[in-house]
């Protein structure tokens, strides 16, 4: 508070003398032939000088909080918008489990059987001219017969490349060439790949489902979040409610159980089509 005043003396002080500059100046140009002009003195007092600068200074102090004042209202320059973010939660967890739906029906087409597949080789990559490219881009490749395939590819300078990506593939394949494309007999499995497939099938079900629930919980807290609070209630301009919040959390977990079902089933008729091979 010292230190206020003294500032605002030393100011004030500085001003008086400005003013006793100008009234100096004035009385120099009254006395002037040179300007036709005349000014006229005003005597202004220290205490005059002062009193106006304080003045202002309450002026301006009580217009700031004035305004202060209504910034801070509720209605002040304020829309409010009633938003429902239910929707947009739904569908986002919709889209995530979706996509871990389709990681694992490519995981499954990738393994082998003892049936002929054509998206079974669609994971094999080739090293042409040292330009690594998925071999399902670079053929045709479909299916002869339940234990046959035949790859058709684009170029038929590439036919040898094609071949030595699916012999150096961990899929135990011999393909046969032609001259114009190569036709891959698919070889009973044994009993070991079979067990070995089925536990890859197994761990692929159980990823599968751990990314579903974590789409599920990701929807869950967002849920949580989006509930105003008790105290914020009257403020908040969500049109979510605690009963919208129950119904949607009840609506993600039907959705949680039927990807997590069709995952299930997805996995079921793999190790089927596996061991009837």
């Amino acid at each position: 508070m010292a230190i206020s005043t003294r500032r605002a003396l030393a100011a004030y002080r500085n001003i008086y003398g400005a003013l006793r500059a100008t009234n100096f100046s004035a009385n120099r140009l009254i006395g002037s032939t040179l300007s036709p002009i005349r000014y006229e003195t005003v005597p202004c007092s220290l205490e005059q000088t002062t009193n106006f600068l304080l003045e202002s200074r309450r002026s301006f102090a009580k217009g700031r909080k004035q305004i202060k004042e209504e910034l801070d209202g509720d209605d002040y320059g304020s829309v409010t918008t009633a938003v429902n973010v239910g929707p947009n939660i739904k569908a986002t967890a919709v889209s995530q489990m979706e996509a871990a739906i389709d990681a694992l029906s490519r995981e499954l087409t990738k393994l082998r059987t003892g049936r002929a597949s054509a998206g079974m080789l669609d994971h094999i990559i080739v090293d042409s001219g040292g330009v690594k490219t998925p071999l399902c881009r670079m053929a045709v490749i479909s299916v002869l017969d339940p234990k046959t395939l035949s790859v058709n590819p684009y170029d038929p300078d590439s036919l040898k490349e094609l071949e030595k990506a699916i012999i150096s593939s961990p899929l135990g394949l011999n393909p046969q060439s032609d001259n114009q494309r190569l036709i891959v007999p698919i070889p009973p499995l044994t009993k070991e790949h079979v067990q070995a497939v089925c536990k890859v099938v197994a761990k692929s079900s159980e990823d599968v489902k751990q990314s579903i629930r974590r789409a599920r919980q990701k929807a869950l807290d967002t849920i949580k979040k989006s509930v105003p609070k008790k105290k914020d209630k009257d403020k908040s301009a969500s049109a979510f409610s605690e009963d919208d919040a129950k119904r949607l959390e009840k609506e993600i977990d039907d959705l949680t159980k039927k990807f997590i079902k069709s995952a299930e089933d997805m996995c079921k008729s793999k190790d089927k089509e596996i061991t009837s091979s």
